[in-house]
């Protein structure tokens, strides 16, 4: 009896082992050979990406097609990014840093400071997707608070995360037509990734990697 029920343990241990540490964690081609204004090659390439931005928008209201166009704007999905430096020549040689913004969100130094305060997540880095994308969330949920912005509105959501929430119930934009073009094409990359999302995140996952697939066998 022992001998026969070796083979079936061993079995169920190996299925165990793979249900435990299944997860869409591999990354395809570099984000430079990915096509970012594709909301789908975007995720056939960064599954974990879906998966965290889901989460954001599960805990602050901001969906995946808004944190997407935000991100292609501020950091064209580069985690080191920075601002081009005052001085340098086409962002090859360094001058004096124009601002400490920083990462996938760009945040600033003292903006990132205090989202960890208030979050309680103090080891958030700005070079990290998932942390990044809380970020995101947390500050545009804010602007719903403070500002009555609905988190589905990516142009006034992308005015106040320029010009702070300060600057925005001023208006400061008002007198920036630049910017007021910023926010337009912010708009419309959302629209192009809510229409891409629509037709494929169905086959993407939605499991969080950080949340547990360790389940009880039912005997």
């Amino acid at each position: 009896m022992r001998t026969a029920l070796f083979p079936l343990c061993l079995l169920l241990g190996t299925l165990l082992l793979t249900a435990c540490s299944t997860t869409s964690t591999t990354d395809g081609k570099p984000i430079s050979q990915v096509n970012i204004n594709d909301a789908c090659d975007i995720f056939r390439n960064r599954g974990s990406w879906y998966q965290v931005m889901n989460k954001s928008y599960r805990k602050w209201g901001t969906p995946v097609h808004v944190q997407l166009a935000i991100i292609h704007q501020e950091s064209k999905f580069r985690a080191d990014a920075r601002p081009i430096s005052k001085g340098s020549w086409m962002g090859f040689f360094p001058g004096q840093r124009i601002s400490s913004a920083f990462g996938y969100a760009q945040a600033l130094d003292g903006t990132w400071a205090h989202y960890q305060k208030q979050t309680g997540n103090s080891s958030a880095d700005r070079e990290d997707f998932r942390d990044a994308t809380d970020f995101i969330g947390w500050y545009n949920h804010v602007s719903r608070k403070k500002l009555g912005i609905s988190t589905w509105d990516a142009y006034n959501l992308y005015l106040a995360y320029h010009e702070g929430h300060g600057g925005y119930a001023a208006k400061s934009y008002q007198k920036k037509s630049w910017l007021i073009k910023v926010a337009e094409k912010v708009q419309r990359n959302a629209a192009r990734y809510k229409t891409q999302l629509d037709q494929c995140s169905g086959s993407f996952s939605t499991r969080d990697e950080g949340e547990s697939n360790w389940f009880v066998w039912p005997f």
